[in-house]
């Protein structure tokens, strides 16, 4: 097969993959039921802060943080999702300090920090310009958190960065807003398949109703 069927292809069952993706209020009622996975941009951040490279985990000086508007975005998805009574089972997040804290106020517990969704630029420049979605490496293991299926009942909630989104999902994930969460919907017998995204006025809409 030349490189041309194969790209056409490519681009085939991307359109198909998302004119297949539901509604997100019907996405969002789905939710209840459990067996999907929520994979989330960390929440707005202080742009003033800079990450020092390379990331050291324990030195909140040394890397960027969620600014007070971050954190109040994390709040209004935590409490919409109780509203919502839409159950959570496993919480990862990336190392980072932001998403460590937006996935404990969007959680209301403890969450469990990973390799696999720390940012995978490491704080380089000429990586956070990437979102081509290149770092294969990087890109394979958060779709090996994605393909992995929740508890029963309950949907895992992954909160990571922008460069690991574009890793895993491609350049069309490049877009990815904070605050924002991909939807994939869990299988028992091969990879989970894209089912929607869902911003964070989504919730706030849903929720109000």
């Amino acid at each position: 097969m030349n490189v041309l069927c194969r790209l056409a292809i490519i681009v085939l069952f991307a359109g198909i993959s998302r004119h297949a993706a539901a509604d997100t209020p019907e996405l969002i009622t789905s939710l209840k039921q459990g067996g999907y996975v929520l994979i989330f941009r960390h929440t707005a951040t202080d742009d003033s802060q800079k990450d020092v490279f390379p990331f050291k985990f324990d030195d909140m000086s040394a890397q960027r943080q969620l600014s007070e508007k971050g954190r109040d975005m994390a709040r209004q998805i935590g409490a919409a999702l109780r509203d919502l009574t839409i159950p959570i089972g496993d919480i990862y997040t990336s190392r980072l300090n932001r998403a460590v804290e937006a996935g404990k106020l969007i959680s209301g517990r403890e969450v469990k920090p990973v390799d696999a969704l720390t940012d995978s630029s490491n704080a380089s420049a000429s990586g956070m310009a990437n979102p081509t979605g290149a770092n294969t490496k990087a890109g394979q293991a958060v779709r090996q958190l994605v393909d992995a299926p929740p508890k029963a009942g309950t949907n895992t909630v992954l909160v990571t960065h922008k460069t690991n989104i574009a890793d895993a999902f491609g350049k069309e994930a490049g877009d990815v807003q904070e605050g924002e969460a991909f939807v994939y919907k869990a299988s028992s017998s091969g990879s989970a398949t894209f089912a929607g995204r869902i911003k964070l006025a989504d919730w706030g809409a849903k929720a109000g109703k």
